[in-house]
């Protein structure tokens, strides 16, 4: 849910980008009762590429209880999943409709959709994988995982209501899903769920959006029986005022154990992450990230004086060492929520209880700093998440950072 914006991949457009977060298969004892709930966020958009079937299979391997995906309309009115309003960021289709690269999303028939490549940016492996339709999802749903469906921006689809309504009703796997109680739907449109509840009662619904006040909360719990908000705006009180008017409380998208911990105690009902499996691993008392080998975020600098990308002094990431050995963190990988990449050039070397500097912008490099003289800013002022990976050739996650 988090705000699209241009992805270059820089360094590892040429390498094949996969994600290793857990080690070897073990028996790992069942999380607590009152654990939140793990919904994996666009299938596990961190470790794969979002809304596509490899995402909803890592999902589903991660043992998340649901993994979410964002519904809209073609052209010529077909259901497919996508999140973004465009193309740019997740597809190909500067390359493949350069005159159209900036259009919205859902100006594009089916057969074009169809014919977009929605995987590599994540990584070469991924090379053709393709835009699902809305029924991929369902087919992928195996096992005792479910699928969140959000009306992504009705307003651009009009009539998606009607065509997800109909979807559920007549395709088995939907159907298989429902009676099972393992699909709901959500939308931060208001209107578009009330409309969608009337079409389908029988189907769950999560309204997303920040806590409102008490009045608010008593009339979404006519049609919903979830609110769904920012984990980095939620108000601790509005925990308890959430729960007696009802409803269960879901927070998006929490992606370091500090925060898994925090939102725990509060007592939320889920949590929606892009590392589901990191998420589950810690629910279960096993390391989140079972590969850490001592290289970690020690602080992000995101809203520096001045432009982000100020030559010398921009917007940065501090990795510190916090093993008794020197690291060499050649090509180390810091990955944003939206799969912005700043890789650290060859010849780093941490020392234990080092720090290196990774810029965004330009600069002279140095011992202590690196500068990726990236074209434009990545770290959002308003908070991200930044994972720290290790190329083996795949990729190793080694830390999951919040701020």
């Amino acid at each position: 849910m988090s705000t699209p914006r241009a992805v270059a991949v820089g360094a590892l457009a040429a390498a094949a980008v996969a994600i290793t977060l857990a080690a070897p298969a073990a028996a790992q004892p069942e999380p607590t009762a009152d654990a939140p709930q793990v919904i994996a966020h666009r299938g596990s958009g961190g470790t794969s590429p979002e809304n596509t079937v490899a995402s909803f299979r890592d999902g589903r391997t991660s043992r998340a209880e649901f993994f979410e995906i964002d519904v809209q309309l073609s052209a010529d009115g077909v259901p497919f999943l996508f999140h973004d309003a465009d193309g740019g960021r997740t597809t190909d289709v500067a390359e493949v409709f350069p005159d159209r690269a900036e259009d919205p999303i859902t100006s594009f028939t089916w057969d074009e959709l169809s014919q977009l490549d929605a995987g590599s940016y994540f990584g070469v492996q991924y090379t053709g994988e393709r835009i699902p339709h809305l029924n991929d999802a369902a087919a992928q749903a195996r096992g005792n995982i479910g699928v969140n469906v959000e009306i992504k921006s009705p307003e651009s689809s009009p009539g998606v209501e009607q065509v997800l309504a109909e979807a559920i009703a007549t395709e088995r796997h939907w159907q298989r899903l429902l009676e099972s109680d393992r699909l709901v739907v959500s939308s931060f449109d208001e209107e578009s769920l009330r409309t969608f509840h009337e079409l389908a009662p029988e189907v769950p619904l999560l309204q997303v959006g920040e806590v409102p006040d008490d009045a608010t909360l008593a009339s979404w719990a006519e049609f919903a029986t979830t609110v769904v908000t920012n984990y980095r705006t939620l108000d601790p009180a509005d925990v308890a005022r959430v729960h007696d008017a009802g409803l269960a409380l879901s927070v998006y998208t929490a992606n370091a154990p500090e925060a898994w911990a925090q939102l725990t105690d509060l007592g939320v009902d889920s949590i929606i992450t892009d590392f589901p499996a990191a998420l589950v691993r810690f629910q279960r008392g096993a390391a989140p990230v079972p590969a850490a080998n001592g290289i970690e975020v020690a602080d992000v600098v995101a809203d520096v004086p001045g432009p982000d990308l100020t030559p010398e002094v921009g917007e940065h990431v501090v990795l510190t060492n916090t093993s008794d050995r020197a690291i060499d963190v050649s090509g180390y990988v810091l990955q944003d929520a939206v799969i912005h990449r700043l890789v650290v050039g060859e010849g780093y070397v941490i020392p234990p209880g080092g720090e290196l500097r990774v810029y965004t912008g330009p600069g002279t490099n140095t011992d202590t700093a690196y500068y990726n003289d990236y074209g434009a800013n990545v770290l959002n002022n308003n908070g991200d998440s930044i994972a720290v990976m290790r190329p083996m050739p795949s990729l190793v996650l080694l830390d999951l950072y919040a701020y």
